[in-house]
């Protein structure tokens, strides 16, 4: 009998949120569960060290359209990674992102209630949330991310990461850990790392 899936949440401003997300995901494969993994902010049009990793790790990847990746054999432990953003919020118009915040909301409600996922993350949907600089209430409401998740498939376990959770998240959550950054490269002139950040 499969166990009640848990919703993990993790956020704060330090480094390590879709690493730790990337880490559930290896460990889960390992123990041969179906996992999909979500990213709402980074664009497919950028090559992702995670991406890499996974098919390093001998997990076939194919390319299915709009950034969708297909890994792994259904019932053997397989990873479906799709990248659902067009990247950072500045580098595209406001509605730009709107559509494809809304499109991506198409795709992770119908992960949510996709009975085969055993693993559900949906990277940087806080970060989506919490955007304040157009409007996304209306293309990825956060009354309807609620509802999702607590419709989900009973066994499927769920990890949300990103800056700035919402309460109401928090509050439905079974583990929040919040990243604080004590120290961070960045503020000595160092820049995002290839194989650090992405």
């Amino acid at each position: 009998m499969k166990h009640k899936g848990l919703t993990l949440i993790y956020t704060g401003d330090g480094k390590g949120k879709t690493t730790a997300a990337l880490g559930l995901t290896l460990r889960a494969i390992g123990r041969g569960m179906n996992v999909c993994f979500l990213q709402f902010i980074k664009s497919k049009q950028r090559i992702y060290g995670e991406a890499i990793a996974l098919e390093k790790l001998g997990v076939a990847m194919e390319q299915l359209g709009l950034g969708c990746i297909s890994q792994g054999e259904e019932g053997k432990g397989s990873v479906k990674v799709e990248q659902l953003g067009i990247g950072f919020t500045w580098t595209k118009t406001p509605e730009e992102h709107r559509e494809a915040l809304k499109k991506g909301w198409e795709i992770a409600k119908q992960a949510l209630q996709d009975p085969t996922i055993d693993l559900l993350v949906l990277d940087e949907l806080n970060n989506a949330l919490s955007i304040t600089n157009f409007p996304v209430d209306d293309v990825l409401p956060l009354d309807e991310v609620i509802t999702a998740l607590q419709n989900r498939p009973t066994h499927m376990n769920v990890v949300i990461t990103g800056r700035n959770a919402k309460q109401e998240l928090i509050d439905i959550a079974d583990l929040v850990s919040t990243i604080d950054c004590t120290k961070h490269y960045y503020n000595e002139g160092i820049s995002a790392v290839k194989g650090l950040e992405f």
